[in-house]
C-alpha cells in the first residue's frame, strides 16, 4: 500500500509513524521539517515505548505521485492549498481520509475530489511537536473513522485495521456527523476557552473585548479544570454543543460532558493545539472549530450563548493579533 500523509505536523507525524510500522510505503509531505526529518527521520515519545522512523519525504506533491490513500493532517487554516496539494496523489481508486478537526471538511475536500473518495477521522489523542521531527505523546490515540457519504464499505473497516496494525485502537462509526459533534464536545472549550484565556472570564461573560482590556495567559487544560469559574464555562459549552447535535438528531447522551471531564483530568497541564497556535503567533481553526458549529447551531435554532460569546471573543483576539 502506497500512503502519503499530508500535513505533517505533531499529528501527521505520530500517525504516519504509525502506519510505517505496517509495512507500507510511506510518503510524508514536508515543508519546513524536511531537512530535519531526512536526516534524523521521526521521533515519537511516548510513555508507551519512544520510537524513530524513516519515513519517505518530500517537498512536493508531484514527487510522491498517486497513491492509494491520502492521509489529511493539515490544520483547516491549510485548506485553501487543497487543490495544489491533492490532484498530484489522487487517482481513480485513491481513498482520502481527513484528520482534521472541525466541521466542514469533507465537504471541502469534496470540490476536490468526489465525494465516494472520502472518508472522515476524528483522532482522540494529546500531541505536542516539541522540535522539528519530533513528536511528544501525553495521552491517548484512538481514532473514529467513517464515510463522508453513503453506508459503511469493506474499505471502511479495511483502513481501521491499517490503524490497528500499526498500534492505534480504531473504531468504526456508522455516523461520522454526529462523531463530529461529540468530538466538539471536548475541542471547543478546551481549545476555545483557553485561548480565550488571555481576555479573562469578565469578557467571555460580557461577550465582548473591553477598550482597557490586559492581556492574561493562555489556560491548560488543568488550569481551566482547577478554576470553578472556567470549569463552569466549560460544563456550560460543551452543554451547548451537546445540545446541538441533539437538535440535529443525533442521540448524543449529557453524560458526554461528565466523561470528557473525568478524561481531562488524566490529561494534566496539556495545552490544545490552538493553544499552542495562538502562542506561537499563528493563525487558530477559528471557522472550522468554532464559526462553523455556532452557524449550524443557530440554523436549528438552538441556544448558545456561551458559544455565540466565546466566538466573539476569538475573532476580536484574531482581529486585534
Amino acid at each position: 500500500m502506497k500512503i502519503a500523509v499530508v500535513g505533517c505536523g505533531a499529528l501527521g507525524c505520530y500517525y504516519g509513524a504509525h502506519f510505517l510500522k505496517t509495512g507500507a510505503e510511506v510518503h510524508f509531505l514536508l515543508r519546513s521539517d524536511y531537512e530535519a526529518v531526512i536526516k534524523n527521520g521521526v521521533s515519537i515519545r511516548s510513555e508507551k515505548g519512544d520510537f524513530n522512523v524513516r519515513p519517505r519525504c518530500a517537498r512536493d506533491p508531484e514527487s510522491i505521485g498517486i497513491c492509494d490513500v491520502v492521509f489529511i493532517g493539515l490544520k483547516t487554516t491549510a485548506n485553501i492549498h487543497f487543490s495544489t496539494l491533492l490532484v498530484p496523489l489522487v487517482g481513480r481508486n485513491t481513498i482520502v481520509v481527513t484528520l482534521q478537526n472541525g466541521l466542514g471538511n469533507e465537504e471541502a475536500l469534496s470540490s476536490i475530489v468526489s465525494s465516494d473518495m472520502i472518508l472522515g477521522g476524528l483522532c482522540f489523542v494529546c500531541l505536542n511537536r516539541v522540535e522539528p521531527g519530533v513528536v511528544l505523546h501525553l495521552g491517548y490515540g484512538e481514532v473514529v473513522l467513517g464515510e463522508f457519504q453513503g453506508e459503511l464499505r469493506p474499505r471502511t473497516y479495511e483502513m481501521a485495521k491499517l490503524f490497528e496494525t500499526g498500534g492505534i485502537s480504531c473504531q468504526v462509526t456508522a455516523n461520522l456527523d454526529q462523531a463530529h459533534w461529540e468530538k466538539l464536545a471536548w475541542n471547543i472549550p478546551f481549545n476555545g476557552l483557553g485561548v480565550a484565556g488571555v481576555a479573562g472570564i469578565d469578557a467571555l461573560m460580557s461577550g465582548h473585548l473591553p477598550s482597557d482590556w490586559q492581556r492574561g495567559s493562555t489556560l491548560s487544560a488543568d488550569q481551566l479544570l482547577a478554576d470553578p469559574k472556567w470549569l463552569n464555562l466549560a460544563r456550560e459549552l460543551m452543554g451547548e454543543i451537546v445540545a446541538s447535535g441533539r437538535g440535529y438528531g443525533f442521540p448524543i447522551s449529557f453524560s458526554l460532558v461528565d466523561t470528557l471531564i473525568t478524561r481531562t483530568l488524566a490529561m494534566g497541564s496539556y495545552k490544545a493545539s490552538s493553544l499552542i497556535d495562538f502562542e506561537r503567533g499563528e493563525e487558530i481553526e477559528l471557522e472550522s472549530m468554532f464559526l462553523k458549529p455556532l452557524e449550524r447551531a443557530q440554523a436549528m435554532a438552538i441556544p448558545t450563548p456561551r458559544l455565540s460569546a466565546l466566538c466573539q471573543i476569538l475573532s476580536e483576539l484574531e482581529e486585534s493579533r
